[in-house]
């Protein structure tokens, strides 16, 4: 049948399953939106009120789903606005399909009105993208955009469509659209050589990153660590892949992990690295990290193999697949004297923090025990975000949703939207700093307008929370442009736009505006005012080792 390039554009993603689609109109994708229009009952569309929220909101969409997350935006500033969103999900290999459209295919390299070269602009922040120049090639081009994004290492993708593409017609076929399975051919030889690792180990220790959400290996990976009989530390990417309540999990590794992690890891000798790709921000000095241990370390991509720190061994494949094959593989292991010494360093270096003040921590644990640890919580960029790392025990996988690898400040509002979207049934809550939330807090006015209920927490402390700790701590406090100490009333802000505000300065005050959010089924912006000079802790220097982890006793007995 003919279908003009709009039609295609839609019917390709009722062929994908898309459900949702989050963006902004403008002249070169009219076409587009005019077809959208007429399939309003299979596929919502969310205006959001920025193009970096839309893109956000797919990348929230796919994180909290599983599913290819997708956002349309025009050309020129439309398509750029998307740029943040597309390089945050790029760093934490998130499935994003990006549609724009351009100008005309003749108009194309003429710095024609709202004309960019977004295709060259995005090029190092996906994993792949088109420029359609024939209406011929539209369907095969969005088919392989949404194989690409899933396949292997997941990423954003991007298409754009000049605007005489969308209104030229073509011969369209439907075609059945097969799942992207990942492949089952992992080197049996590496496997075994993996095997003989862990046997020959006396104080192994696992490490768990982003790969084994992504590829949903929680089961295996379980049964992995019962196996080993390790201890389980893992990275900001990796929570909710291994329960956060097990007696074996010991909490985050890294600039901000627990001492706890950083000692275990630095005193094993056989690291598991499983879906990780060895941060810095998890490593310290990559020279010293994990000086005393041989690492194993499985990756979906062979890229990530020796690049930050230099292994002995690797695996290269799916981890789900992977450790499927190894639990076959693998007899029952047994390390008590080593579980008994990381228990010990448990009990004698725990998370605390000012117990009778209203707190970054204390906000986080209070919406632990309020939602039983079943929320999806979603986070911006700073302090908030490590407490909540820090605080919340994630049991789950996708129930952590956050920036880590770009470190994407306004991130988490537009992300909670597409959550919420992609998993109605779940409380969401966005935890952010004031700082952050003034980034895209105009997506609160979204929420309002198609009364999305998340819950927007603000850890309000009238400073760049994490950039103050810094210049405190190295920079002799001197509070260079960190200082948010103005007249905005963030109550009255969301009220404005249609949502509840409510303030909270003490513990029983936010104790109760949480309780109430979750019944109102409204989006809520409760503002927690807390003190400008709470840290987050423990802390690393930055270049220093990990074991070198300080915290405030560390600082007073100085």
């Amino acid at each position: 049948m003919q279908l003009t390039g709009s039609q295609i554009v839609i019917e390709c993603l009722k062929e994908q399953g898309v459900d949702t689609v989050f963006g902004y109109p403008g002249g070169a994708i009219l076409n587009v939106y005019d077809e959208l229009y007429k399939h309003s009952d299979e596929i919502t569309h969310i205006l959001t009120s920025h193009e970096q929220g839309a893109a956000h909101a797919a990348d929230g969409y796919a994180r909290a789903t599983g599913k290819v997350g997708v956002c349309f935006a025009t050309s020129g500033p439309g398509a750029t606005n998307l740029v943040t969103g597309i390089a945050t999900a790029y760093m934490d290999s998130i499935p994003v399909v990006a549609i724009t459209c351009n100008v005309t295919v003749p108009l194309l390299g003429k710095d024609s009105f709202q004309e960019i070269d977004i295709a060259g602009i995005t090029m190092p922040i996906t994993k792949h993208n088109y420029i359609v120049k024939d209406v011929k090639d539209l369907a095969d081009t969005i088919r392989k955009a949404f194989v690409i994004a899933k396949k292997g290492r997941p990423g954003p993708v991007l298409v754009d469509i000049p605007k005489d593409v969308t209104a030229n017609k073509t011969e369209y076929h439907p075609e059945k659209i097969e799942p992207v399975l990942p492949p089952e051919n992992i080197c049996e030889a590496d496997l075994d050589h993996a095997v003989k690792m862990i046997k020959k180990s006396k104080k192994p220790y696992i490490f768990v990153g982003g790969g084994a959400v992504l590829s949903g290996a929680s089961k295996e990976l379980y049964e992995f660590v019962k196996k080993v009989d390790a201890p389980v530390t893992d990275s900001l990417m990796g929570k909710g892949a291994f329960p956060g309540t097990d007696k074996l999990y010991t909490g985050m590794l890294g600039m901000h992990g627990t001492k706890t992690a950083n000692y275990g890891v630095s005193e094993c000798d056989l690291l598991i690295v499983l879906g990780a790709r060895f941060s810095d921000r998890v490593t310290g000095n990559a020279k010293k990290f994990a000086s005393h241990a041989k690492i194993l370390q499985f990756d979906v991509d062979a890229a990530e193999m020796n690049k930050n720190v230099i292994i002995h061994e690797g695996v290269i494949g799916d981890l789900k697949v992977a450790l499927s094959k190894m639990n076959q593989k693998l007899d029952q292991q047994s390390h008590p004297e080593w579980i008994a010494k990381i228990q010990e360093y448990k009990e004698k270096y725990p998370l605390n923090y000012h117990p009778d003040e209203l707190t970054g921590p204390y906000v986080v644990e209070e919406i632990y025990r309020q939602t039983k640890g079943d929320a999806v919580v979603v986070t911006e960029v700073g302090q908030h975000q490590m407490w909540a790392a820090q605080y919340y025990k994630f049991t789950e996988p996708r129930t952590l949703l956050t920036s880590g690898g770009l470190g994407t400040m306004g991130y988490g509002l537009g992300a909670s939207l597409g959550a919420k979207m992609g998993r109605p049934d779940k409380t969401i809550v966005n935890i952010a700093g004031d700082g952050c939330f003034r980034m895209n807090m105009n997506e609160i006015a979204t929420a309002a307008r198609y009364n999305i209920p998340v819950i927007q927490v603000v850890i309000n402390n009238h400073v760049l929370g994490m950039v103050r700790q810094w210049q405190n701590l190295f920079y002799g406090k001197r509070y260079s442009a960190t200082v948010l100490n103005d007249a905005v009333d963030f109550v009255k802000l969301a009220e404005a736009m249609g949502a509840v505000g409510i303030r909270a300065t003490t513990q029983e005050e936010f104790k109760e505006a949480f309780a109430k959010a979750l019944t109102l089924g409204r989006p809520v912006v409760i503002d927690c005012q807390i003190d400008s000079d709470d840290k987050v802790w423990p802390m690393v220097a930055p270049g220093a080792a990990i074991s070198e982890a300080f915290d405030e006793k560390d600082l007073e007995n100085k």
